[in-house]
C-alpha cells in the first residue's frame, strides 16, 4: 500500500503540468480522447512497478497488459479524460493489486482536489487518512445518484429507468467516471450507476467502495468486476437491480 500510495500520488502530481494548459488531445480507435499526460503518468506508474516488482503482471489503459499470471497491477493514468481535457477537476489516477481476479488493495487520487482515497481488502477504506463510511439512506427516495453521461446511459439502454428513481431522488449529478465511485465511498451520495466500463476504470474503486461499506456489483446484482458497474451504500442497493431489471 505504501508503495501503491506513492507512485499513484507522483503520476498525479504529473497531470497537473497538463491540466488547464491548452495540451494537444487525440482520440483513439474508441473515440475516446488521450493526451500526453495519460501517456506519461501510466509509464511513471509502470517504471515504478518495475523497480519494485520486477516481472509482475501490469494491466494499463494505454499500453495494455504485459506479463501474464492472474495476479497483477491495473492501472488507469487519467480516469476521466474528458473532464481532464475541459478542464475539469474530476480526474483521478487509479492502480489497483489484483489477486486470483480481485482488487485486493486500490487507490484513488484526485490530484487537482488533493483527495486520496484508498483501501485493503479487510483494513477499510480511507480519505486523506480518514475512514471513509458510506452512507445510511434506506431509500432511494431522497437519495443522491451519480451517473455515467447521458449518450452512455441511453446507448444501453439504462436512461429510462434511472429517470424513473431520479424522480423520487434528492439529487442526480453526472460526476462520472471515478468521482461518482467515490462519492458513494465518502457517504456523499448513495450510488453511482455506471453502464459501461473497462477494468481499469473499477478494479481500485471497487474494493474501495466494498471496504467503505457499501456494494459494487454489475446491474443484475452480480459481485465481481463486470463490464458495467453499479455502486452504492448497500442499504439501497436491492432497490436500484430491482429498478434495473424492471
Amino acid at each position: 500500500m505504501e508503495f501503491a500510495l506513492d507512485a499513484v500520488y507522483r503520476a498525479g502530481r504529473m497531470t497537473l503540468g497538463h491540466f488547464q494548459a491548452g495540451r494537444a488531445v487525440e482520440f483513439k480507435a474508441d473515440s475516446s480522447p488521450v493526451t500526453a499526460a495519460d501517456r506519461e503518468a501510466e509509464q511513471a506508474i509502470r517504471r515504478a512497478i518495475a523497480e519494485a516488482y520486477p516481472g509482475e503482471a501490469i494491466l494499463g489503459e494505454e499500453e495494455g497488459q504485459t506479463g501474464s499470471g492472474e495476479d497483477r497491477w491495473v492501472l488507469d493514468p487519467i480516469d476521466g479524460t474528458k473532464s481532464f481535457v475541459c478542464g475539469v477537476p474530476l480526474f483521478a489516477s487509479l492502480l489497483s493489486y489484483e489477486r486470483a481476479g480481485a482488487a485486493e488493495l486500490g487507490v484513488c487520487y484526485f490530484p487537482a482536489l488533493e483527495l486520496m482515497l484508498y483501501a485493503e481488502r479487510g483494513q477499510g477504506a480511507f480519505a486523506n487518512g480518514r475512514r471513509a463510511r458510506v452512507s445510511d439512506k434506506k431509500s432511494c427516495q431522497g437519495a443522491v445518484l451519480c451517473c455515467g453521461g447521458h449518450s452512455s446511459m441511453a446507448q444501453h439502454g439504462r436512461m429510462d429507468r434511472f429517470l424513473r428513481l431520479a424522480e423520487g431522488a434528492l439529487a442526480t449529478r453526472t460526476w462520472c467516471d471515478a468521482y461518482g465511485h467515490a462519492m458513494v465511498a465518502m457517504g456523499t451520495a448513495d450510488a453511482m450507476v455506471d453502464p459501461v466500463v473497462k477494468r481499469w476504470d473499477i478494479s481500485a474503486m471497487s474494493v474501495i467502495v466494498e471496504e467503505a461499506g457499501g456494494k459494487f456489483t454489475d446491474f443484475e446484482g452480480r459481485a465481481g468486476l463486470w463490464p458495467e458497474a453499479l455502486s452504492s451504500n448497500g442499504a439501497i442497493h436491492r432497490e436500484l437491480v430491482g429498478a434495473f431489471r424492471a
